[in-house]
This record gives structure tokens, C-alpha cells and sequence, in this order.
């Protein structure tokens, strides 16, 4: 059998890439997110979670495909996220809250946001 050369040029996978999980509930299940080729990086991935691009994440998983491994990055994202909303006093949703209680390695300790009515 041949081979044949690949058609993606290495340097664009030359990188982790971080895919997430998400539960879409009853309306369609679990499922792989699609990302843009941009997008996937753990930085990236970071900011979406924080800012609410997914509503139910499940698992983080990484891979480097010319390195030849990939890993389950779940409880380092949850550190990642816990750390990052306590140093910037972002708000959290009650997901994204559950997904850093049930993968977080670290305690998650933050003081939320909360409404006070009739303070002027």
C-alpha cells in the first residue's frame, strides 16, 4: 500500500488542541463541539468557558498530533478556570461552577457576585 503525503502542512498541527464535551441535555446529547482550526487552543478554550460559549461542559481532552499523545485535560482546565474567576472576579455560571467542583484538583473558593436590592 501507499502512502501519500499529507495535504495539511505539519506546522498548523504542530500544537495541543483542545477539544470540549458538551452536554446538550435532552434537545441532542452528548457531543464533540465543533471548533475552528484557531480556536482550540487551551487559551482560547479558557475564555469561551468563562464566557459562556458552553453551557454544560463535560470533558477536555488534548492532543498533539505530530508528537503522537493526547490526554484528558479536564482537571487541569478546571484548575485553570478556578484560578483565572478568583483572580479576576469573573462571574461563574452554576455549570461552569459544577464542572470546576466535580474536576478541580484545588478547592474552589470564590466569593459570587450577588445582587443587592434597595442599596443606593
Amino acid at each position: 500500500m501507499r502512502s501519500s503525503p499529507s495535504i495539511v502542512p505539519a506546522d498548523r498541527l504542530d500544537r495541543d488542541i483542545y477539544l470540549v464535551l458538551e452536554d446538550f441535555r435532552a434537545r441532542a446529547g452528548r457531543a464533540w463541539r465543533e471548533t475552528d482550526e484557531a480556536d482550540a487552543d487551551l487559551e482560547t478554550v479558557l475564555q469561551n468557558l468563562l464566557s459562556d460559549q458552553y453551557a454544560y461542559p463535560v470533558r477536555i481532552v488534548s492532543f498533539n498530533a505530530i508528537e503522537g499523545w493526547s490526554r484528558d485535560a479536564t482537571s487541569e482546565v478546571a484548575d485553570a478556570l478556578a484560578q483565572r474567576a478568583a483572580d479576576t472576579d469573573a462571574e461563574v455560571s452554576s455549570a461552569l461552577q459544577d464542572f470546576i467542583a466535580a474536576n478541580a484538583t484545588r478547592r474552589f473558593d470564590m466569593q459570587l457576585m450577588l445582587p443587592l436590592r434597595g442599596i443606593v
